[in-house]
C-alpha cells in the first residue's frame, strides 16, 4: 500500500474504541495521541468502530483523525457480539490498509484483531507496533471458550505471534515475558501501564457517601467480568467490620448484579451507581481480584487508578500476576493459594488507619514512578515514529 505521509511525521492508531465512546483502551490511545501532537507534532490518525459500549473511561472529545468503520451488532447476544467482534477485527484492519499513514500501533480489541494484523501486516511488509491490552486468543482458554490443547487454538495463535512487530508496548513486566516467549526473534519492549492519572480533578466537596465517622472506607468501583473472583468479594462482604469499616460498592459487568443482589440489605455497604473519577481519592483501600488464569491476558487498570488517585488495594490473587509485581509498595495481598477466610479475618482484625495512612503515603511516591514510565514509553515510542520517518 503506498505511504504519502513522509513529509509529514503519522502514527496511525487502530483500536475497537476511541473517544468519545467509554472503554479504558480508548481513553489510553487518547492519552498517547496527545502527548505525540503536543510534544513531538506528530499526527495521530485513529481507525476505530462506531458505537458506543459500556466501559469504564471517561467520555472526552476526540482528538486526532478520525477514521470511523461501522460495526456489525450491537445487541446484547453473546454469539453474535463474539461474531460481530471477531469481523470488526478483519475490517479495521483492511481499513487501515488502505488509509495508514506512518506505522500503524495496534491495540487488542476486538478480540484477535492482532491475528488480522500479523496477517495482513506481514503480507503488505507494514512497520507496526504491537499494543497488548487483554491477550487473545489466550483469553479465550482463560473464559473457557477454546481448550489449549484444539488445533484451532494452536491455529490462531501461531498466526497472532507469526509476524514480529517493531516494538511491543506491555502493561507490565510480567506480561512483556510472557509475550516475547511466543516469538523467535523478540521485539524491543517498553512498558505502558494502564490506567495511570496523573492530571485528573478532585472533588473537593466531600460526597454523600464519604462520613466522618473514622472508618477506613473500602471500594470496589469498576467492572466485574470473568478475570475477577466474586469468591473474594463476598468473604470481603461476609468478614468486614461495619463498625470500623466501611465498603462502597459500585460494580458493572457480568457478575455484577450477583455481587449486588448478595450484598442488598447488609450492614455497612453503599451501593451507587459508580463512582466518579474525581472522588476515587476519598476511598481508602480498593478491592481488587485476578484468577490466576488471566494473569497475563488481563491487567487490571483500575487497580493502578487507585493508586495514582491516591488509594491503596488489597489484591486477591497471586504473586506472578503484574498487579501485584508492580504494586506491590502500596497494596496488601491476599494470596489466592492460600485459606481466603483465615486471611482475609487476619486482615480485618489488624489492619489499623495508621497502616493505611503509611501505604498511602507510599501510593504516592508509587504514583510517581508510573507516571514515569507512562512517559518514558510514550518517548519511545516517538522515538519508533521519527525513526520511520528518516
Amino acid at each position: 500500500m503506498p505511504d504519502n505521509s513522509r513529509k509529514e511525521k503519522w502514527v496511525t492508531i487502530v483500536n475497537r474504541h476511541y473517544p468519545p465512546n467509554p472503554g479504558i483502551t480508548g481513553e489510553s490511545a487518547w492519552d498517547l495521541a496527545k502527548y505525540l501532537i503536543d510534544h513531538y507534532n506528530i499526527h495521530v490518525q485513529i481507525v476505530h468502530v462506531l458505537r458506543n459500549d459500556d466501559g469504564g473511561g471517561a467520555v472526552r472529545s476526540p482528538i486526532g483523525k478520525i477514521v470511523s468503520i461501522p460495526t456489525l451488532y450491537k445487541g446484547k447476544n453473546e454469539g453474535l457480539k463474539s461474531l460481530a467482534g471477531f469481523l470488526d477485527g478483519l475490517f479495521l484492519i483492511i481499513k487501515t490498509l488502505f488509509v495508514k499513514k506512518g506505522p500503524v500501533i495496534c491495540m487488542t480489541s476486538p478480540p484477535l484483531l492482532p491475528f488480522w494484523a500479523s496477517i495482513f501486516f506481514g503480507i503488505f511488509r507494514i512497520k507496526w507496533i504491537f499494543w497488548s491490552m487483554d491477550l487473545f486468543p489466550e483469553a479465550f482458554v482463560a473464559n473457557r471458550k477454546m481448550k489449549s490443547n484444539s488445533f484451532l487454538y494452536r491455529i490462531i495463535r501461531s498466526i497472532t505471534y507469526n509476524n514480529k512487530p517493531e516494538l511491543l508496548v506491555s502493561l507490565g513486566p510480567k506480561q512483556a515475558e510472557y509475550i516475547l516467549t511466543n516469538y523467535k526473534r523478540p521485539p524491543l519492549v517498553t512498558v505502558l501501564p494502564c490506567g495511570v492519572f496523573t492530571d485528573y480533578e478532585k472533588d473537593e466537596q466531600i460526597p454523600e457517601w464519604k462520613k466522618d465517622d473514622g472508618k477506613i472506607y473500602f471500594g470496589y468501583c469498576g467492572n466485574l467480568g470473568a478475570p475477577h473472583s466474586k469468591k473474594f468479594l463476598k468473604e470481603f462482604i461476609d468478614t468486614f467490620n461495619p463498625e470500623t469499616q466501611h465498603l462502597i460498592l459500585a460494580v458493572y459487568g457480568p457478575k455484577a448484579s450477583e455481587i449486588q443482589e448478595y450484598a442488598k440489605g447488609k450492614v455497612g455497604i453503599t451501593m451507587l451507581k459508580n463512582v466518579p473519577r474525581s472522588q476515587l481519592h476519598y476511598i481508602d483501600i480498593h478491592l481488587v481480584s485476578l484468577l490466576p488464569e488471566f494473569n497475563h491476558t488481563a491487567v487490571p487498570s483500575k487497580a493502578i487508578s487507585s493508586i495514582c488517585t491516591g488509594g491503596t488495594v488489597l489484591f486477591y490473587g497471586n504473586e506472578e500476576a503484574d498487579t501485584w509485581f508492580m504494586l506491590r509498595n502500596a497494596s496488601w495481598l491476599v494470596d489466592i493459594n492460600k485459606d481466603l477466610k483465615n486471611q482475609l479475618t487476619n486482615f480485618i482484625e489488624n489492619i489499623s488507619a495508621e497502616e493505611v495512612l503509611g501505604k498511602k503515603k507510599d501510593s504516592i511516591i508509587l504514583a510517581d514512578q508510573l507516571h514515569k514510565m507512562e512517559i518514558s514509553a510514550y518517548q519511545e515510542i516517538a522515538d519508533h515514529i521519527i525513526r520511520y520517518h528518516r
